[in-house]
């Protein structure tokens, strides 16, 4: 593959929901697309949140994207005279996802990607980690707590499930710091079943 540089890089954009992972990577293929640099950018399949065919930042803004089921898939889409691939909620894909992306970078390709680095529990999270650990640079992007505004780098998820992935924004998850981050908060609830 021709590529305008010498050699391709990766770039991981990692931090809690709502920290701007989803808007930093949108910036950054934009300027890509502005400097008429060929870019694609994928997103997992599962995620049908805001659009079909696009990464959407929880502060509405866009990127068109292909969606796909599998990192192969990734793989297969990307075209020769890509240089730049971005890839959104890689925490949604298989674990193949971090030969992919090497296999990217090294044929010359700049890869962004951008992913929740922590599930709910504060477990490493997919693919994401192995990513940051192989990356040229790493961002690690904060929220601000949902309760007391401080630098939050978990997210709490404030709904009953025992499942570890739940599609959800605001109605499912808060961003929280070390203080306010509380990992069984939805079972110590109690509900006001009042008629």
């Amino acid at each position: 593959m021709f590529r305008r540089g010498p050699a391709g890089w990766v770039e991981v954009i990692c931090g809690p929901m709502f920290s701007g992972k989803s808007e930093e990577l949108i910036r950054r293929v934009t300027r890509s697309r502005i400097a008429r640099i060929p870019v694609q950018v994928f997103k997992p399949a599962l995620d049908n949140r805001y659009a079909e065919v696009a990464v959407v930042s929880h502060s509405s803004l866009s990127a068109p994207a292909t969606s796909v089921e599998s990192a192969a898939a990734l793989r297969n889409s990307v075209v020769d005279r890509t240089e730049v691939v971005g890839i959104d909620e890689a925490q949604f894909f298989d674990d193949e996802l971090v030969d992919v992306v090497d296999g990217l970078a090294e044929s010359g390709v700049q890869v962004v990607i951008a992913g929740l680095d922590l599930d709910f529990l504060r477990r490493p999270f997919g693919p994401v980690p192995t990513l940051c650990d192989r990356a040229e640079y790493v961002t690690k992007m904060l929220a601000v707590c949902h309760r007391c505004g401080g630098p939050a780098l978990y997210t709490q998820r404030i709904v009953r499930s025992d499942d570890l992935v739940v599609l959800g924004a605001e109605d499912a998850y808060e961003s929280r710091c070390r203080g306010c981050y509380h990992p069984a908060e939805p079972e110590q609830r109690t509900f006001n079943l009042q008629t």
